[in-house]
């Protein structure tokens, strides 16, 4: 049972159908915009992206912490209030699902489908960078254990499965392969090797599994989204690219007013209206969410 009827209302059927495609879609290559801040700009009302995605390096920056030091109530508060602001779908980056056990990763997807996630990943990074890797049998035990959870749930939840060794300077094609294959055999939706680089491995992992395979684009990948599609991708990511990119243009601008003295960073500003649009579209959206949900609680309880 849902916490409340605000979280099964926000997520309901429409809202994960988007995400869904993933499974079966044999030609379309899917994007999510990575999102990193409570009051992101609204491209859902812009028609940009047919789904979100959360980065948890852009939240982690956003609350002035390190990455992997945000606690699980932190972060599913950080994602309750984006999907408040969107009648998008959204997938969270849920890291490591905050704990070792099997048992901590079902219990983040419990808490993640109630506050009205669509979807969330799962890494099989340990946050310790001496030992960054889960154990095998581990590593897939944790994937069984959201998998459960993941179909106890009385509604659609995509479930991605990322395996972090090319993040990790552990470049093992074949220990990449076996993992995300037994991530598949355990019941994830979709299968994320992160750090690939060239279009080569990109194709050899997704032509080891059936299920959709998401790729990051990231610094140093010349792939494009066409190639990326010809491969065999069926979801592009860009992990912290977009934070990163935001954060970088504000410190540059900084470092030029300091050093050179200058302003020509507000040459490639965003004009102050189209900017505003953005943002008060998200305040326009979010009341009316807002608003529906008021109204089919009282329309449920009559």
């Amino acid at each position: 049972m849902f916490a409340s009827k605000e979280a099964s209302l926000a997520v309901s059927r429409w809202k994960t159908s988007v995400l869904h495609f993933e499974k079966r879609s044999t030609g379309r290559v899917h994007y999510p915009q990575s999102l990193g801040y409570r009051h992101s700009p609204d491209f859902s009302c812009r028609g940009f992206f047919p789904a979100l995605a959360t980065t948890s390096a852009g939240m982690a920056f956003s609350l002035g912490a390190a990455e992997g030091a945000v606690s699980r109530k932190d972060a599913l508060d950080h994602c309750r209030s984006i999907v408040a602001a969107t009648p998008l779908p959204v997938s969270a980056d849920l890291e490591k699902g905050f704990g070792d056990s099997p048992e901590s990763a079902a219990e983040t997807i419990r808490a993640a489908a109630d506050i009205g996630l669509a979807g969330c990943s799962l890494e099989d990074h340990t946050g310790r960078r001496d030992d960054p890797i889960y154990d095998f049998t581990l590593a897939v035990e944790r994937i069984e254990a959201a998998v459960e959870a993941r179909r106890s749930l009385p509604h659609d939840f995509v479930l991605t499965s990322r395996c972090e060794n090319f993040l990790w300077a552990r470049a093992d094609l074949a220990d990449t392969i076996r993992r995300l294959q037994a991530f598949e055999k355990a019941g994830a939706d979709v299968l994320y090797a992160s750090g690939l680089r060239d279009l080569r491995t990109i194709r050899l992992v997704c032509e080891a599994v059936t299920k959709p395979v998401n790729v990051m684009g990231m610094p140093g990948a010349t792939f494009s989204v066409a190639e990326l599609a010809e491969a065999g991708v069926k979801r592009i990511s860009v992990g912290s690219g977009l934070a990163r990119h935001a954060y970088g243009t504000f410190v540059n601008a900084a470092r030029e007013m300091r050093s050179a003295g200058t302003f020509r960073f507000s040459d490639q500003a965003m004009g102050f209206a189209e900017l505003e649009g953005f943002f008060t579209g998200t305040a326009r959206r979010s009341r009316k969410i807002a608003a529906d949900r008021v109204e089919t609680n009282v329309l449920d309880s009559r």
